[in-house]
């Protein structure tokens, strides 16, 4: 089905990590909730916790952008098939607009994805310590790639008005370039951070009238209305979509961990297991004494299980149910903090242990500084519950912890390689039809593997 209809979609940019873009691209979205507008909102990288704030403010699943894990039809399907129904849409970039893989091209950046979906940028410029400099950063960034669309300037962290004064008086000698408005500095609407990046919707607990005073913030200090004016209007694409849903009837029920300790899932992810027949039945590990009733199949995905392990290995009932889930030769995929949750038990930075599932043998210790952090491709090794041998699919990796006394028999089944194709350790431990590994996958990169896990769930189960 054809569709005319056109809606406003942008992206927020900063010139570099922390200059507050998360809080601006959070408070305009806020703003726009509270004018009554239904938000898409989209996240350029591998993230998962600013896509859980974006849900938080907008009540939509906040979609992964990402062009390095895909390419760029991947990616358009992806922002076409999710902004059909909403009045806007707003994209977060990532690190600074420019960043991304490589200091000599643009693969993987903010900028890129901008030209994939042919967006304009809104650039966000952290204004502290700076006034008519700020124009020269302005410049540099508008002058740097011509094809890129720089539709506005956002200053944040203002001090006063003098100095808003002076940041509009500097820019509007910058031909081309408008200032859509100078956000004061309120350190009180940021979120706070820890060791994997800010904190997790579930453990973020701000005042009632926190997305109030989002939404004040810019409304008192952008001009809003003449950002959205200024904005081309989208064409909504259907092609390829039924207005209905494209997901077959569920067949099979997959058990899924969700709860603070376990919340890192790519909503593109679990769309794909529905396509392919999962009903996907959320537990939670921390609260639930038994698995749910008749699950063929069990995902656990990544988080923060150091931060709840006395209560996780107090669960004795529920961690024998999973280990026996799991040596019965039904499928498990665990991912990084799932992955953990699996193994014999979790060392904290103080040097307690505690007891967990012990499906794979071997240990988790906690470390204070990271352990790795980075793109990843893998390439099973041989034939497993994501696919034949030669499967491919892409991802991330980053985690504070790292596996002590692992049994010589563990069987690993991916080849895992950095982002410049670089060989990695062997990766992707498997016991019966358990597999559990460190690495992230973004399912977009090969929907197979969605299809082929579900599959495994219904001969297996």
């Amino acid at each position: 089905m054809m569709s005319n209809r056109k809606i406003p979609a942008f992206v927020i940019a900063g010139t570099h990590s922390g200059s507050g873009k998360t809080t601006v691209a959070l408070g305009i979205m806020a703003a726009l909730v509270k004018r009554g507008w239904r938000v898409q909102p989209f996240k350029v990288g591998p993230d998962f916790i600013d896509p859980g704030h974006h849900r938080r403010i907008t009540g939509r699943d906040s979609h992964n952008l990402d062009g390095w894990i895909m390419g760029r039809a991947e990616n358009r399907d992806i922002f076409d098939r999710h902004f059909r129904g909403a009045d806007v849409a707003v994209v977060e970039g990532v690190m600074g607009l420019f960043d991304g893989l490589s200091g000599t091209d643009e693969s993987g950046s903010t900028a890129q994805m901008a030209k994939w979906l042919d967006l304009p940028v809104i650039l966000v410029i952290d204004a502290r310590s700076m006034a008519r400099s700020a124009a020269a950063v302005a410049l540099g960034f508008c002058r740097f790639d011509a094809d890129l669309p720089l539709g506005g300037i956002i200053f944040n962290r203002v001090g006063s008005e003098a100095h808003a004064k002076m940041l509009v008086d500097a820019i509007s000698v910058v031909p081309g370039l408008s200032t859509f408005g100078c956000l004061p500095r309120n350190e009180g609407l940021g979120i706070p951070s820890r060791h994997l990046g800010l904190v997790t919707e579930d453990d973020f607990r701000p005042d009632d009238d926190y997305e109030d005073i989002l939404a004040r913030w810019i409304e008192d200090s952008l001009d809003l209305n003449r950002l959205l004016e200024s904005l081309p209007k989208v064409p909504v694409r259907p092609e390829g979509f039924p207005e209905g849903d494209m997901e077959r009837s569920p067949d099979i029920r997959i058990g899924i961990a969700r709860d603070e300790a376990f919340s890192f899932y790519y909503p593109e992810n679990l769309r794909l297991l529905r396509e392919a027949g999962a009903e996907l039945v959320p537990f939670s590990p921390l609260r639930a004494r038994h698995l749910p009733h008749g699950i063929k199949g069990l995902i656990l995905g990544g988080g923060y299980p150091e931060l709840h392990c006395e209560i996780l290995s107090k669960n004795r009932g529920l961690l024998g149910e999973i280990s026996a889930f799991g040596l019965s030769g039904r499928p498990v995929y665990a991912e990084c903090g799932g992955f953990m949750f699996l193994m014999k038990e979790i060392r904290d930075l103080e040097g307690r242990s505690f007891a967990m599932a012990g499906i794979f043998p071997m240990k988790a210790q906690m470390a204070r500084g990271l352990k790795a952090l980075g793109y990843r491709e893998i390439i099973t090794l041989q034939e497993g519950i994501l696919g034949p041998a030669g499967t491919r699919a892409r991802g991330h990796e980053f985690h504070y912890s790292l596996i002590q006394e692992t049994e010589a028999d563990v069987e690993c089944i991916y080849e895992v390689r950095g982002r410049e194709g670089d060989s990695a350790v062997n990766e992707g431990f498997v016991k019966n039809r358990v597999l559990g590994s460190y690495v992230h996958l973004h399912w977009g990169s090969n929907p197979k593997a969605a299809h082929n896990f579900v599959e495994y769930c219904r001969r297996y189960g």
